[in-house]
């Protein structure tokens, strides 16, 4: 199994949710199953084969996000130093064509988040911002066609 990498700020999000769906979630789907067998026959009663497939999807969220976990190596972006964006980069980019500048946070597939503008490092946009510098020109291949950003500035922060 190889390591991915996650920010702190992402770990800590991801814990937080597991933490919900397993102290807070799976207690309030047991007591529902309890309740639901108490009104009888199970084949034809409809909150208990609901409760049981709610109970399923947690349980699944789950073992998702423990294995998110289990295979995350965190990574401390206020301690980098570099000259070159890397992973946990925050990039602000000119679009010259739109004449708009954007701000995003390279961090890792499991906490990419594009409306809270952070990015996977192997997403195009990621990709193609890794290795380089403030003045350099990219250009990426969308959808709609290629667009053409030039590195305003980068920094490390949490």
């Amino acid at each position: 199994m190889s390591e991915v990498p996650i920010t702190l700020s992402g770990k800590n999000k991801i814990e937080a949710e597991l933490n919900q769906l397993i102290k807070i979630e799976r207690e309030e789907i047991k007591i529902a199953i309890s309740e639901a067998r108490e009104l009888g026959d199970l084949k034809e009663n409809a909150e208990y084969h609901a409760a049981k497939e709610r109970q399923s999807i947690i349980e699944g969220k789950i073992a998702q996000l423990q294995g998110v976990l289990a295979r995350s190596r965190v990574i401390e972006v206020s301690k980098i130093k570099s000259s070159k964006i890397i992973f946990g980069a925050t990039v602000t980019l000119n679009d010259a064509e739109k004449g708009v500048n954007h701000t995003y946070k390279i961090v890792g597939d499991d906490e990419a988040n594009f409306n809270e503008n952070k990015i996977s490092y192997s997403s195009p946009l990621g990709r193609a911002l890794i290795g380089k510098e403030e003045g350099d020109t990219i250009v990426v291949k969308a959808p709609k066609g290629d667009v053409e950003y030039e590195i305003e500035s980068f920094e490390f922060i949490d």
